[in-house]
């Protein structure tokens, strides 16, 4: 016995057009997905972007303001008094710490990348390194601090500080770092332009 199919049914069985249409639906659902997800990144990156240069902008815009106030009057005198008593060596004759609190706070303050590190070594570095190695030679003036404070963290910022310092200047004057550091130390070529600082 035969059996024969009604027209609609056979056309279904050759290609359905609903069911072309579902999966043409769903490709596109599949699509938008897709482009949602790119927008989604693109805008992540963007705002990453943004953020890191308004980042970059108020670490520099902070850094200039602390070195305005590095050479504002009255820290000029506080420079000029504490590098005096540096090179005179009067060990007891220290009597303000401005300089080492000052530069504690700016090596807090990179720690915790509020400041950009390679901005402070441009800004401050040879102050930082001079200033350091003066407080620990030939007197470690910042260990008899510490003990007087009974408080070894004392001024452990600016150590931090002092040796970032000093490898990025490592990295930039190669081979030349050694020769560089030993006319500073030997000279204290720094701290003597400091002593004849003027108030201005």
């Amino acid at each position: 016995m035969a059996y024969w199919l009604p027209v609609d049914a056979r056309a279904g069985s050759q290609g359905d057009p609903a069911r072309a249409t579902m999966v043409n639906l769903e490709d596109s659902a599949v699509w938008a997905a897709i482009a949602t997800w790119v927008l989604a990144i693109g805008t992540l990156v963007a705002l990453y972007w943004q953020t890191r240069q308004a980042g970059r902008l108020n670490s520099a815009n902070a850094v200039i303001t602390l070195r305005e106030r590095f050479d504002s009057p009255r820290m000029r005198r506080v420079r000029r008094h504490t590098s005096e008593r540096l090179l005179n060596n009067e060990l007891g004759d220290i009597t303000s710490l401005e300089v080492l609190t000052f530069f504690e706070l700016i090596g807090a303050q990179t720690k915790r990348r509020i400041l950009d590190e390679e901005m402070v070594w441009e800004a401050f570095g040879g102050w930082v390194t001079s200033y350091y190695h003066a407080f620990r030679n030939p007197v470690d003036r910042i260990k008899q601090l510490r003990e007087t404070a009974k408080d070894p963290l004392l001024f452990h910022r600016f150590e931090w500080l002092n040796e970032r310092i000093t490898s990025l200047d490592r990295a930039q004057l190669g081979s030349a770092f050694a020769a560089s550091v030993e006319a500073v130390e030997m000279t204290g070529l720094l701290l003597r332009r400091e002593a004849t600082l003027e108030a201005d």
